[in-house]
């Protein structure tokens, strides 16, 4: 059994913990090198939903975040909100993977080719 057995930790939480361990790995570092380290680290390898839940919590106060977090977040790229991806139901028939001007191709080709 763990020692925190009771406690299972939320999404938030385990969040937090993930980006305060990055803060501290490079918490010995110059500030300046620190917060780009720490910027740098998050844009490689979080996910964009990670990214965004990570601003979600910061712009609602950041408890629990590193200084060094709050720091890097003006680094770290700001994912776009899901509806502005073409996800939900104003999406407009758009299917990711797919072709044709959802996809940004343009269909102008195709209709002379048809003629």
């Amino acid at each position: 059994m763990s020692h925190d057995e009771g406690h299972l930790m939320s999404t938030s939480e385990k969040l937090v913990r993930m980006a305060n361990q990055i803060a501290a790995f490079f918490q010995s570092k110059p500030r300046e090198e620190g917060i780009a380290g720490v910027a740098e680290h998050i844009n490689k390898f979080w996910e964009p939903r990670m990214r965004r839940q990570l601003f979600e919590m910061l712009d609602n106060g950041g408890e629990g975040f590193n200084e060094l977090v709050v720091a890097a977040s003006a680094r770290i790229k700001r994912p776009a909100a899901p509806e502005a991806m073409g996800f939900g139901a104003d999406a407009g028939g758009v299917v990711l993977g797919g072709k044709g001007p959802g996809a940004g191709e343009l269909n102008a080709g195709i209709a002379a080719s048809q003629k």
